[in-house]
């Protein structure tokens, strides 16, 4: 829960955040997540159209050009193969992010896919979630 909170209060927006953890959700078949940041997205204004566009999201011309890059680090990641994240993600989150964001970037998305490994392992129950007010 410590490095949850130090990942919000790291100057990575929210949204850019929950898309995130959505998708790193989507790729790793965690009911539960999915159900939160969807709800989570929702509550910080996220259309229904881009909720559905993002397992998608290379094809979808609603992502921007920072989301796109922030989402294709966090697939990398997500889906690490013996030969790491490929160079030309790598340098185009370093570009958009720079070092400290990146490594920001980083700890959310080890943290969401250890968050589904345990909602996985443990049958955590989808929808119980109330996303909280922002408004």
């Amino acid at each position: 829960m410590g490095l949850q909170g130090h990942v919000a209060k790291s100057g990575l927006e929210p949204a850019l955040l929950h898309l995130v953890y959505l998708r790193v959700s989507q790729i790793n078949g965690c009911a539960f997540c999915v159900d939160m940041h969807s709800k989570d997205l929702t509550a910080l204004g996220e259309t229904a159209e881009r909720l559905n566009m993002l397992v998608v999201w290379r094809e979808a011309r609603s992502f921007s050009s920072r989301e796109r890059v922030a989402l294709a680090y966090s697939e990398a990641l997500t889906t690490l193969s013996r030969d790491g994240v490929p160079d030309d993600v790598y340098a185009q989150a370093l570009a958009e992010f720079g070092d400290t964001l990146l490594v920001e970037l980083t700890l959310a998305i080890g943290t969401i896919n250890v968050w589904n490994r345990l909602s996985i392992a443990f049958h955590t129950e989808p929808g119980s979630y109330k996303a909280p007010s922002h408004g």
